[in-house]
């Protein structure tokens, strides 16, 4: 039997970051993953967008210094509305970073470095216990702490087991907490290219029909301008897309992009995800709490997903460490329905909010596009509403 303060199920970026900052408040951490330690060198150049709520809650956890060398700031959040077939900029709006209290809105980070840096942070910490090739095949919540049984064959007693093991978590079904899930008939082909044009640091969304094409500042590759691209189509586009060779899906973005950045060259293997929707009923059951993709899946829209993800760890550790201070129970109900209470409902506002906002930036219909054309020139252009999408967009 082992027995720990908190128990992480799922060793992603979402799950080493709760298991870093935990740990930064002198909580005992178990954390598994089915994954094995060795990650390996691979090509993947995939990134994430960490916003700047997301940073704070890394640099609690100590490992933000670790990270931030290895990405490219965004400096600017450039949406473009080019219409439908359209392959002319219609409307432009920037929204600077110095229009926040830090200046920025974030960094752009490759998902490995990411891990590389959070993998090495935890293997610092002697309160935190790193299972690889290890899952959860059992749980069971009861008045004094969360029961699990690991794939190994042991059983861990915490008093609280997170659930960060992704959309189709175990552990959430486990529990018997049921979600709501919808499809797009969309897809995100996902990589990376160079280009000559320098990117100033502006991450650029172009919204045409089908979905946006996004790219996002990365350091320099070989010496070139370098960007990664979330381009959201219809699915059969994406199936043709990733069928062709690069020099011809080099020609197809440098096409879509309008010639925005130059040239543009595919520099990495493709990646394609079939895009989703999803929310709990609930956020917590005894003993047990989700956080990260268990507890909302969005399209890659405003580089919310993971953010989002940062946001329930904040809240939770938040909540703990003063649970801990008074000497309180860490996993009691009271405290997890306050965590329910404050994430759930902005949860299920954000997952609309970005819902709505991929099935505009589908529209097909000349009347809908015009209508998402003035919408978006009605934020740029006035005051207020230009602030509030400031703050929504950096996660508040």
């Amino acid at each position: 039997m082992i027995e720990t303060d908190i128990l992480i199920a799922g060793g992603g970026i979402a799950g080493m970051s709760a298991a870093a900052r935990f740990a930064a408040d002198g909580h005992q951490i178990v954390i598994v993953d089915p994954a094995p330690s060795d990650i390996g060198e691979g090509t993947d150049l995939r990134t994430t967008a960490f916003l700047e709520p997301g940073i704070e809650t890394l640099k609690k956890a100590g490992v933000w210094d670790a990270i931030k060398p290895t990405g490219a700031e965004l400096r600017v959040m450039r949406i473009v509305d080019a219409g439908g077939a359209e392959r002319t900029p219609r409307e432009t709006a920037d929204f600077d970073g110095a229009e926040t209290k830090n200046g920025f809105f974030g960094w752009n980070v490759s998902n490995k470095a990411a891990r590389v840096a959070l993998m090495a942070r935890l293997a610092e910490l002697d309160n935190v216990d790193f299972r690889f090739s290890t899952t959860v095949t059992a749980f069971k919540g009861t008045s004094r702490f969360g029961e699990v049984t690991l794939s190994d064959g042991q059983t861990v007693r915490a008093k609280v087991v997170i659930a960060a093991d992704g959309r189709n978590s175990s552990l959430r079904d486990m529990a018997g907490i049921k979600h709501k899930r919808w499809a797009y008939d969309q897809s995100a082909l996902v990589f990376v290219v160079t280009h000559n044009k320098p990117h100033d640091n502006i991450s650029t969304e172009i919204h045409r029909t089908g979905g946006p094409l996004t790219l996002v500042p990365m350091p320099d590759l070989d010496g070139k301008p370098c960007s990664s691209v979330v381009w959201m189509v219809p699915a059969s586009r994406a199936d043709e897309l990733n069928a062709i060779s690069d020099e011809a899906l080099s020609a197809e973005i440098t096409h879509d992009t309008m010639n925005l950045f130059g040239p543009l060259t595919v520099a990495s293997p493709r990646a394609v995800w079939p895009m989703i929707s999803q929310v709990p009923s609930r956020l917590i059951a005894a003993r047990l709490a989700l956080i990260a993709e268990s507890a909302h899946v969005v399209p890659p829209i405003g580089a919310q997903g993971l953010n989002m993800s940062l946001h329930d760890i904040e809240t939770l550790a938040e909540l703990m460490a003063k649970a801990k201070l008074h000497g309180e129970d860490i996993g009691a109900t009271p405290l997890l329905k306050s965590y329910e209470r404050r994430q759930l409902p902005k949860t299920v506002m954000r997952v609309g909010g970005i819902d709505l906002l991929n099935r505009a930036s589908m529209f097909e219909p000349k009347t809908l596009r015009d209508l998402r054309y003035a919408g978006l020139t009605a934020i740029n252009r006035i005051g207020p509403l230009r602030k509030l999408a400031i703050k929504v967009g950096v996660g508040k």
